[in-house]
């Protein structure tokens, strides 16, 4: 499932969860000189689709291309040969999604929306985003 909520960057459990895909080899980060992460993407790949676990950028990071540049390397590197990338988003008549911006960023790069999915935690409505690769 995919967050666009900026103050998550510096929860600790965000944090630990960065922490432990990055170990695992399944996070793309964008760090700073500066003591700080920027932002982190979380994702996992099955056969050719990259799915998109979480993107979350920074509150004073937004706007500066730190989500534009974490998904172009998720897109060049994480699908090897045609497949698809692909992340599960607010649906369009979600309050989160005016809010976020994050269905006109993912159209921004390229994504389509597809299939409806189930509700998120917090209720409301969510949906597939997704772009051909390769």
């Amino acid at each position: 499932m995919e967050h666009w909520f900026g103050p998550m960057v510096g929860d600790p459990g965000f944090r630990a969860s960065v922490d432990k895909h990055i170990r695992r080899s399944m996070a793309l980060v964008a760090v700073s000189s500066e003591p700080g992460l920027l932002g982190g993407l979380l994702f996992g790949v099955k056969a050719t689709t990259c799915h998109v676990h979480w993107l979350v950028v920074s509150e004073r990071e937004r706007g500066k291309g730190v989500g534009r540049a974490l998904m172009a390397e998720a897109v060049r590197s994480l699908v090897d040969g045609p497949g698809s990338i692909e992340v599960v988003t607010f649906g369009a008549d979600h309050p989160g999604a005016v809010a976020s911006g994050a269905r006109v960023f993912y159209e921004s790069l390229g994504f389509a929306p597809a299939e409806i999915v189930a509700p998120g935690p917090e209720g409301g409505s969510r949906q597939v985003y997704r772009r051909p690769v390769g």
